[in-house]
Parts: C-alpha cells; sequence; structure tokens
C-alpha cells in the first residue's frame, strides 16, 4: 500500500507542472488574468521545452542516485522516462499547432534550415520508439535488446540540451546549467563504465595467469 502511494504521489508531483499550466491556458482562454506573460504561445513552447529538459536530467539522475546513496529507486525510472515523452510532445505540439497551425512546408523549411529545430526535432523523433517499447509486454518480446536501445536516450539528452542552448537568444545561463548537469551525468557513466570494465579485464587477466 505504501509503495502505491510512493508512486501516486510521484505521479502527481511529476504532473503538476502540466496541471498548472492546462490552469493557466484555461484563464488566458476565457479573458482572465493569468501568468502566461505578454506572449503565451511564447511562454507555453519555453516551458514546455524546459520541463522536458528537466526531466531527462531527473531521469539521467536516478542510476547514480540509486547507486551512490544506495536508494531503491530505480523502478521509477521508466516512468520518468515517460515524462520525458509527455512533455516532449507538449512541446512539439505546441511548435506544430500554436507557431505554424499545421502549416507542413513551412514547418519543414523550418526544420532544414534552422540546427537548433533540426536538433530538437531529431530529438524528440528518438523519443517516439522509446517510449512505444516503454511497456511490459515490449520489455518482456525485446529481452536484451531493449536496454540496448534504450542507449539512445543519452543521444537523446544531448540533442535537447543542445537544441535549448541554440534556442535562447540572450541569457544562456539556465541552459549552460543544464549542459553542466548532463556533461556531470555523462561523465559519471562513462567513468562507471571503464571502472568496470578495467576491472573485468583485470580479472581474465588474472586468471589467465592462474591457468
Amino acid at each position: 500500500m505504501q509503495k502505491n502511494w510512493l508512486r501516486i504521489s510521484l505521479h502527481f508531483l511529476c504532473a503538476l507542472p502540466a496541471l498548472w499550466l492546462s490552469y493557466q491556458v484555461w484563464l488566458w482562454a476565457n479573458s482572465m488574468p493569468h501568468g502566461l506573460s505578454a506572449n503565451p504561445i511564447e511562454y507555453l513552447t519555453d516551458y514546455t521545452g524546459g520541463w522536458t529538459i528537466r526531466f531527462i536530467l531527473i531521469t539521467l539522475s536516478v542510476t547514480p542516485l540509486a547507486r551512490l546513496f544506495k536508494w531503491n529507486i530505480i523502478k521509477y525510472r521508466r516512468m520518468l522516462g515517460l515524462y520525458v515523452f509527455f512533455y516532449g510532445l507538449c512541446h512539439f505540439l505546441n511548435y506544430i499547432v500554436l507557431d505554424y497551425f499545421f502549416d507542413w512546408q513551412l514547418i519543414v523549411e523550418d526544420i532544414l534550415k534552422r540546427n537548433a529545430i533540426t536538433f530538437g526535432m531529431l530529438a524528440f523523433t528518438l523519443l517516439i520508439p522509446l517510449a512505444v517499447t516503454s511497456n511490459k509486454f515490449m520489455i518482456k518480446k525485446l529481452s536484451k535488446n531493449w536496454q540496448k536501445l534504450h542507449m539512445i536516450f543519452y543521444g537523446i539528452a544531448v540533442l535537447a540540451v543542445v537544441h535549448n542552448y541554440m534556442m535562447v537568444k540572450a541569457d544562456v545561463l539556465i541552459p549552460s546549467i543544464h549542459a553542466i548537469i548532463l556533461a556531470i551525468l555523462l561523465g559519471y557513466r562513462l567513468t562507471t563504465y571503464i571502472i568496470k570494465r578495467r576491472a573485468n579485464a583485470f580479472k581474465k587477466n588474472k586468471v589467465a595467469h592462474s591457468i
């Protein structure tokens, strides 16, 4: 029962930014005072994009935190990854619907001409197969290949952070902080991978010399 409440509480916390945004959009649609700034469409784009980046970093933080502090949180990583897709989808729909009103010709031209949009669209496109395969049936069906497929998430994280940085015109403080956090998280994984690989090589050499 306690585990269910923990999962429900985490879902609520993850959905909270979207719930707040939905309420602000409702206020805006009803011509009431809202918190979407003087340019609501631009605010919606920045807000959903910002939370997509945050959930990417939160998802990548699960494994290091679990290992360093012995927390039993790995089981929540897949759920957090789905929230990455959810906020990424909101960001994508805002771009397609509110920015360009389904004008596919302009959308394609924008994707091809602006590197920032190219990186962002590529990141979202790569998220789709990860979201589709993030269920028990696909995990069981893909078996070990599921983990290999979801290694793409590291590339998505890099593309998303670069997209975020390139889209900011003036104040790059927050995108820079995102980039630093991502570098630390990827650096941690690279370090642990190298240590593990060297340890395995040492064991093999030790076994070979003992024969």
